[in-house]
């Protein structure tokens, strides 16, 4: 199974949790129907990406990256890549490269939320996961980030946007059954 097809199909099985994202999971498998290079950065009119919040849910906190490019707290994601053969290796790929920490695990849900950006190369139709750090886990900034740091649960409003701030929420939801 392709990239390709293994997102249409995560996409198509995945239970959206309200309406608006319902509307954004239908629109994403509009995109990829209409797109057969919607996976990729070269889709101008926007691309499949995929990311995943990094989560210590016994310290009650996130990590979160300053992004060298967007100068924004974000979770860890980006572009799908070639050697990528799901989309959920896709986001704990990202993960584990711009956090440094080896053993993350994803939530066994599947995706926590879908988000659709705007960014300086494309729309981005952001599948989100949330990706559990190992006790002990030890950081490591990579090349794309300015800074890395944890963040307690109530303070990440404080420091990133309404995207992060939902990913968050809904992955409190999720740990808590």
């Amino acid at each position: 199974m392709s990239l390709y097809e293994d997102a249409a199909r995560a996409l198509k099985e995945w239970p959206a949790p309200d309406a608006d994202q319902e509307r954004l999971r239908l629109a994403y498998g509009d995109h990829l129907a209409a797109h057969p290079n919607g996976m990729w950065k070269s889709c101008r009119d926007g691309h499949i990406t995929a990311s995943a919040l990094v989560v210590d849910p016994a310290g009650g906190r996130v990590l979160l990256t300053l992004h060298k490019k967007l100068r924004m707290w974000l979770q860890m994601g980006g572009h799908c890549e070639p050697q990528d053969t799901t989309l959920a290796g896709a986001a704990l790929r990202e993960a584990t490269e711009e956090s440094g920490i080896e053993g993350l695990t994803l939530l066994p849900a599947g995706p926590a939320r879908l988000d659709r950006h705007h960014t300086p190369c494309a729309w981005h139709l952001d599948v989100q996961y949330a990706a559990l750090a190992p006790g002990g886990a030890v950081t490591a900034i990579s090349d794309e980030s300015l800074d890395l740091r944890w963040f307690a649960y109530d303070e990440v409003a404080a420091v990133a946007d309404e995207s992060v701030v939902r990913l968050v929420d809904r992955t409190r939801a999720l740990l808590r059954g």
